[in-house]
């Protein structure tokens, strides 16, 4: 049953048309959009969440827009205790402070298909890693990964989830900026995987100088589909091909997440 049949009843049909019925969630935590209008009945959507879902322990109410070079929301706790929580994915377990770090539960297809393509041995670099979800597969895969985030938070976390998913010997991880990654990481790298932060695409500039003649780059941006050409062109402009795309979601209208697998001439 949806929220809004669940709450027939109780939020009166003239602002129900209001709720939607997507929420996300990460371990045992429901993150929830209250619009404008509803928030007399936020308890009330709370309650039915849990009900509605009984893995669900928390229920967060998002107060902000994500900001900052962290990508962090603000939080306000419905029902629960904390942010604190354990995400299963792939076989894998993530621990994390959601109201510290940034993590998408939707990605988690997408992170299984980059993943499946890594190949023992190879030298990975991972920018913007967070608590370790492109990380950590690629680790446990064989690889040698060096993960860089400039959230101190974020690379607690992650030292946790390599130790908890015993690859902590594959990873190096680096606390720094993403765009100093030539000062600080030797260049050479099989594969790049880049999860983007929304207005960050000058990343694109610094990853052909770290690849490796014939590696491949996963290069996440948030585009409208009008700037795609011009997109492709820069590639060809660095030295890359594209050898693969597709959405794999959206941040606002008009405008979506994309995907580019890329291999460096």
């Amino acid at each position: 049953m949806s929220l809004k049949r669940s709450l027939a009843g109780i939020i009166p049909e003239d602002k129900i048309s209001l709720l939607s019925d997507r929420y996300e969630v990460i371990g045992d935590l429901a993150i929830l959009d209250i619009p404008a209008g509803l928030e007399a009945y936020q308890d009330d959507i709370a309650l039915a969440l849990i009900s509605k879902r009984k893995n669900i322990r928390t229920v967060l109410r998002k107060s902000g827009k994500i900001e900052g070079a962290g990508r962090l929301a603000a939080f306000e706790v419905l029902i629960g205790s904390g942010t604190i929580t354990e995400h299963h994915e792939g076989g894998y377990r993530y621990r994390m402070d959601v109201a510290k770090v940034f993590f998408n539960s939707r990605l988690g297809t997408e992170r299984m298909r980059v993943a499946a393509k890594v190949r023992p041995g190879e030298r990975v670099l991972v920018p913007f890693c967070g608590v370790g979800p492109f990380v950590v597969p690629a680790a446990a895969r064989g690889a040698s990964v060096v993960a860089v985030d400039q959230n101190p938070d974020a690379i607690r976390w992650l030292f946790q989830n390599l130790v908890l998913n015993r690859v902590f010997g594959q990873v190096r991880a680096v606390r720094d900026d993403a765009f100093r990654i030539p000062r600080v990481v030797e260049p050479g790298f099989d594969r790049v995987i880049v999860p983007t932060p929304y207005g960050s695409d000058r990343i694109l500039a610094i990853l052909p100088g770290m690849t490796k003649k014939g590696g491949n780059i996963h290069f996440y941006t948030f585009k409208p589909e009008d700037e795609i050409g011009s997109l492709m062109e820069s590639f060809g402009d660095n030295g890359l091909t594209c050898t693969a795309s597709h959405k794999c979601g959206s941040v606002a209208p008009g405008i979506c997440r994309y995907v580019f697998d890329l291999v460096k001439g």
